[in-house]
């Protein structure tokens, strides 16, 4: 337990913290990779490369700082961080090589402000921390072991199926290697996938959300391959790997499902809203209504570049038959002409705009799931809001280092 005197040392500090910015975590990790190298089989380092992941750990270290005292407003940072650390099965002794290299890059970049009693302070700081999400991480864990075919740690799973979904979207069905049962997952969640590229030095893990409903018996993701245009001028290595080299009968390793954005069941109207690659949890909730012979309205908005680039447009068409769903595209390249052949699908032209369909939306009662490149969601979510939509029903997931909007 922190004291009061911790707690306001600690508060003290988060101006130096803002005017430092995210060079303190691009410190922190040159300092820890640096020193702990084997740490890379872990961390995202093209998230390192690209700038993300240094500036979602300042906006967590900087937001901790400021609410010490009021702890409860992290809980949903917590939640989401907790599950994300478990998909890539971050044990607790790694805690304590964080903690010696923040507080370390702290010292080392502001020697004068950071005395001794400010080391001690932040010291108990990240200890009461690291306890929080270790804590958390455990209970994760344990249910995770505990569950109908669930386990702890890598599984090793070779993959079944294996079949392209549109120009760059390649989907993987993975099965046990033991021949047993998998644990369920809720729908929008993701698996953490570990595989040793070639052209890698490193094991990279990876989270992919998953694009079907819980059976069971597999997984399947849905993965786009990423070009250097989409990732900083570096292609995906994973994506890439996957898609180049992984067939089918290959083995690779994967962590339970986990993550914090997920379908809740209200017995009200869904809206799923996405772009690009970011339709496949919302395929996963989709699939999940179907399975359950949901009776309230569905509507599936999606946005995509062009009909070469629409993934499960076929799958979906198949589910309005089967569900009171009413689907969207938008194409944000003119090729009406390139319609689906066969598919009854209401396209669109150039961006994605609510107000076209403002009648079809359950503006009051519906709840609204969003995924897509950030830049699409702050687009989608501020429609919604000027339409009147409240902000508590629209739930959004991040690929990537989380980033608020």
């Amino acid at each position: 337990m922190l004291t009061p005197d911790q707690i306001a040392i600690v508060k003290s500090t988060v101006p130096l913290l803002e005017s430092a910015g995210p060079a303190i975590t691009q410190h922190f990790y040159q300092r820890m990779f640096s020193h702990n190298p084997e740490l890379k089989d872990i961390f995202n380092l093209s998230h390192q490369h690209s700038g993300g992941q240094p500036v979602a750990l300042f906006n967590a270290v900087a937001a901790y700082a400021k609410y010490i005292d009021n702890l409860p407003v992290l809980t949903a940072a917590v939640e989401r961080i907790a599950h994300k650390h478990t998909s890539f099965n971050i044990q607790p002794e790694q805690y304590n090589i964080v903690g010696h290299h923040l507080i370390q890059t702290l010292k080392e970049l502001a020697p004068d402000a950071f005395t001794a009693e400010v080391e001690d302070a932040w010291a108990a700081a990240y200890q009461q921390l690291a306890n929080i999400f270790i804590g958390r991480e455990a209970e994760i864990y344990q249910a995770n072991a505990s569950a109908a075919g669930g386990w702890q740690g890598a599984r090793k799973f070779k993959v079944q199926e294996k079949h392209q979904e549109s120009e760059l979207v390649t989907s993987f069905v993975f099965v046990p290697v033991d021949g047993q049962p998998v644990v369920d997952f809720q729908p929008g969640q993701y698996l953490g996938i570990r595989v040793q590229p070639e052209s890698s030095d490193y094991q990279e893990i990876r989270q992919y959300s998953l694009s079907d409903r819980a059976n069971g018996n597999s997984y399947r993701i849905s993965v786009k391959r990423e070009a250097a245009q989409d990732t900083n001028g570096k292609p995906g290595i994973v994506s890439n790997y996957l898609h180049d080299h992984i067939e089918v009968n290959d083995k690779l390793e994967l962590f339970a499902p986990a993550g914090d954005f997920f379908f809740t069941d209200h017995q009200r109207p869904v809206v799923v809203i996405s772009a690009g690659v970011g339709l496949t949890p919302m395929i996963s909730i989709v699939e999940t209504l179907a399975a359950k012979q949901y009776q309230q309205p569905v509507l599936f908005l999606h946005a995509c570049e062009n009909s070469a680039q629409h993934s499960f447009a076929r799958r979906i068409h198949e589910l309005s038959e089967c569900l009171p769903l009413n689907s969207h595209i938008w194409y944000r390249q003119d090729n009406a002409a390139e319609n689906q052949e066969g598919l009854s699908l209401n396209i669109h032209h150039g961006l994605m705009q609510l107000e076209s369909v403002k009648s079809q939306l359950p503006l009051v009662d519906g709840d609204f799931y969003l995924c897509g490149p950030v830049g699409f969601m702050q687009f989608a979510k501020q429609q919604l809001l000027e339409l009147g939509v409240d902000q508590r029903r629209i739930h959004y997931e991040v690929f990537g280092p989380h980033k608020d909007f």
